[in-house]
């Protein structure tokens, strides 16, 4: 047996134990929670429920308003539409996700919010803005879908991402997060949004053809921009991740703006060319401006992949030698091939249970090993050496789940 399989090996020395001990009082004592301590688990337990059922009583008034203003059937029409590329974007980034993913409720949490919390925020400050464009270019739909849509609803979807990045830093380690969680928190946006549209020109022009209906507005939006608002939002979500990369103060309040101006931008031009502009002016921006910076959105994201891939690696030797993990393992870890051939080995071995399991090992190896080059970097935050223990003791139930 070898410890590339997990199985246990004869007199092999125990793993080392956390280089975090317990704060100790004065007296030798280990320091007891406080009081503000307990306060901030009952608010840790307690923000997700209040957060779900406001989401959730968010999801109902929207379903009441579109009822009530285009008919169930519409809805629904609208909502099946606006599956298929809902389905495509979020597999996108979910594969793009692939080094560390991020924790599903998280991602389930930024879906809801986008689709339901953003959403009717968004809705409630946009007829502000109208109002607002009537009283100074007496064209408040214009002004609305040009300027202030772009404002409110990037700012409404940027929220998440703040809130992520203030409240579980841990779960920020640099542009990829940055970018898969403002990609799915507008990919919750977009599927809310389409089913409007959707729905909408269902009643005025049914299913139609190329020309117009529901299926010329689905070539539009469902497969020409379907990352429309993903693409804006991880503007959004790039200088976020900048700002988790850094230790400098000034760039971690400039970076995370300038993306939200970024964002901005080009919203509001998708929106000048789709409402304002004529064909001509939305096929040159789709293709000079968009298409560009979709290509650019995609070259950084396979850069940043491989920085996270040498960042992996070059913590990997260090783990071996404080026997954490196996040295035979290393070569395994360091690349997502050898990542996968080793759960194929392990499936064809010992079944799907056994590969669950070691699945679990290789994202507590990875989140200790970004965690490791945060601390060498500056940028991991104060709770920096608690985290690391509770990291390296995930690491060691992971890896004896693994060779149970």
């Amino acid at each position: 047996m070898n410890d590339a399989d997990l199985t246990p090996t004869p007199n092999r020395p125990p793993p080392p134990q956390s280089p975090v001990t317990p704060q100790a009082t004065p007296g030798g004592a280990t320091a007891a929670p406080g009081k503000k301590r307990i306060e901030q688990r009952r608010w840790t337990v307690l923000f997700p429920v209040v957060a779900l059922i406001a989401l959730a009583a968010a999801g109902l008034v929207l379903f009441a308003l579109g009822t009530s203003s285009i008919g169930i059937e519409p809805l629904l029409v609208g909502a099946a539409a606006a599956l298929i590329p809902v389905a495509f974007v979020v597999t996108a980034f979910l594969w793009i996700d692939r080094w560390e993913p991020e924790p599903a409720k998280m991602l389930l949490f930024a879906f809801i919010w986008g689709s339901c919390g953003a959403t009717i925020s968004s809705l409630a400050f946009n007829q502000t803005s109208r109002v607002l464009g009537d009283l100074l270019t007496n064209d408040g739909a214009t002004f609305t879908a040009v300027v202030g849509a772009p404002i409110v609803e990037e700012a409404t979807k940027a929220v998440f991402l703040l809130a992520v990045f203030l409240r579980r830093r841990h779960e920020f380690d640099g542009v990829v997060d940055g970018m898969v969680y403002a990609g799915i928190t507008a990919a919750g946006f977009a599927f809310t949004e389409n089913i409007w549209y959707f729905g909408r020109v269902f009643v005025t022009d049914g299913l139609g053809d190329m020309g117009g209906g529901v299926i010329a507005l689905f070539i539009l939006r469902g497969v020409l921009s379907p990352f429309a608002h993903p693409l804006f939002t991880a503007m959004t979500g790039i200088g976020v991740g900048i700002a988790a990369m850094t230790s400098n103060a000034t760039v971690r309040v400039l970076a995370p703006i300038g993306g939200y101006v970024t964002a901005v931008g080009l919203h509001s031009l998708w929106n000048f060319s789709t409402t304002v502009g004529t064909g001509a002016e939305f096929i040159n921006l789709y293709f000079l401006i968009m298409v560009p910076v979709f290509a650019g959105a995609v070259a950084i994201v396979v850069w940043q992949r491989r920085r996270e891939q040498r960042i992996v690696a070059g913590q990997l030797a260090a783990m071996a030698q404080n026997r954490w993990i196996a040295n035979s393992e290393v070569a395994l870890l360091a690349s997502l091939n050898g990542r996968r051939n080793w759960l194929r080995a392990v499936k064809r071995k010992s079944g799907e249970q056994s590969v669950k399991a070691v699945r679990s090992y290789q994202i507590a190896v990875t989140e200790l090993a970004f965690l490791r080059h945060r601390i060498e970097q500056g940028t991991a935050g104060q709770s920096a050496e608690q985290r690391h223990g509770v990291l390296l003791d995930t690491l060691h139930a992971a890896r004896a789940a693994a060779r149970r």
